[in-house]
Parts: C-alpha cells; sequence; structure tokens
C-alpha cells in the first residue's frame, strides 16, 4: 500500500552524464522518457519536479530530440517554458526530501549508467522512499537507479522484485553493448531481480511489483507513468 500523500508530487530523476562512453558522441536523459510521464503525472494532478546527482543543468540525450521532433508530447514539453527551465535547473538529489514525493520516477537515457549506480545520496534518497512508503520507479536505462539501492535491512531493493529495463537484445541492437560499462538486464539478473521483457523488441512492457515500477524502453514510458498513479492511490 501507498501511504497517503497530501503534497502531490512526483520527483523526476535525471542524468548529468553527456558522455557517450569513449564514441565521442553526446548522451544524456532520453526525451519520451521525460515528456511522456511527465504528461501523465501532470493530467493525474501531480506537479512534478526534476533532480539530478549533482544539480544544475541536465542534457537531453541530442539523438532524442532528432528521433522525436515528431511526437506531440515531446513537442509540448519542450515547448513548455516551466518545464524546460526546471529541467535546466535541476534541484541535487542531495538536497531533496523523499517523503515530499508520493513517488520518484526515473528516467531513461544512455547516461544514467554512468552516474547513477554509485551516487551514494542517490542510493539513500531512493532507499528512504520506499521504506517511507513511496513509490519507486524507472524507465528503460532508468532502472540503473534501482540496482545499487539498499534498505536498512542490508537487503537490495531488487533483489527478489519483478523489474524489466531496456534489454540486453535492444542494446545489442543499437550497437552499444560495447560502449556500455556494463549489461543492465545481467547485472540486474545477478542482483536477484526476476527480470522480464516484451516478447518483441521495442515492444512496450511495464512490470508492477508493488511499489516498484518499471518500464521496458520509450514505447513503455506512457505506461509505466500510468502504474505509478494507480500504485500511487492504492
Amino acid at each position: 500500500m501507498a501511504a497517503a500523500d497530501s503534497t502531490k508530487k512526483v520527483l523526476v530523476v535525471v542524468t548529468n552524464w553527456a558522455k557517450l562512453g569513449e564514441t565521442g558522441k553526446k548522451t544524456g536523459w532520453y526525451l519520451p522518457e521525460v515528456a511522456h510521464p511527465f504528461e501523465v503525472f501532470t493530467k493525474a494532478g501531480f506537479a512534478v519536479e526534476f533532480a539530478s546527482p549533482k544539480g544544475g543543468e541536465a542534457p537531453m540525450d541530442p539523438s532524442s530530440g532528432e528521433a522525436f521532433a515528431e511526437d506531440p508530447v515531446c513537442k509540448a514539453f519542450l515547448a513548455n517554458e516551466t518545464a524546460t527551465a526546471a529541467i535546466k535547473a535541476t534541484k541535487p538529489i542531495a538536497e531533496c526530501e523523499p517523503l515530499d514525493y508520493a513517488a520518484v520516477c526515473v528516467a531513461g537515457g544512455h547516461g544514467p549508467m554512468w552516474d547513477l549506480p554509485g551516487d551514494e545520496a542517490f542510493n539513500g534518497f531512493v532507499a528512504k522512499a520506499y521504506e517511507g512508503g513511496k513509490v519507486v520507479s524507472a524507465v528503460c536505462h532508468g532502472t540503473v537507479g534501482l540496482l545499487n539501492v539498499k534498505l536498512s535491512t542490508g537487503k537490495f531493493l531488487i533483489d527478489g522484485r519483478k523489474v524489466t529495463s531496456f534489454s540486453n537484445a535492444e542494446e545489442d541492437a543499437v550497437s552499444l553493448s560495447s560502449v556500455m560499462p556494463f549489461m543492465l538486464e545481467t547485472e540486474l539478473v545477478g542482483r536477484g531481480a526476476e527480470y522480464s521483457k516484451a516478447a518483441e523488441q521495442w515492444g512496450e512492457h511495464v512490470v508492477v511489483d508493488g511499489r516498484i515500477v518499471t518500464g521496458q524502453n520509450p514505447a513503455s514510458a506512457t505506461a509505466m507513468a500510468e502504474a505509478v498513479v494507480k500504485a500511487i492511490a492504492a
């Protein structure tokens, strides 16, 4: 059961990381994995705030802007001056209070693979949020943000829990497996998670395990956010 929350706020966590390994290309957060949940949360009456490990500007993966240039929800997000200003001035996660939010949602993009897993303030935030009765969610590579979260019992958050994320097959399909610091699906399974994915690559797939909600890929971002709203109300 999600604890009642009078604040009606959701914290979306985005990456500060802009370097795609040694490729010379840029990365960051992935546009539809921020824009689509933002639309769902705001339409459901939640105020959305943005945080990142370091605070300040969080870079968008430029390839996502190109790929989703004609997506109406993404276009609306980029045209929303309040939202874009907030994501250019994110709060440092260390300055955020987990119990002030009904849920935390970790956005994807390849950037989080580098700066989220080892961030102690972020891991502590997620653990406190979960143990405080809040909903913890992530989409695509954002699920890497759940990988190293330890509860007060010493057990990893995802040990024995059902989750999904960008799959190894999808990483292979975009030819970035050799660029990643590790393979996310493999590490989730190694951490004890019960991993599942869509029958076909790029298919929508959302997994709900109590107050842990995860989406596999960009196509899953809207449904993931809708599941978060339901989990908050549960």
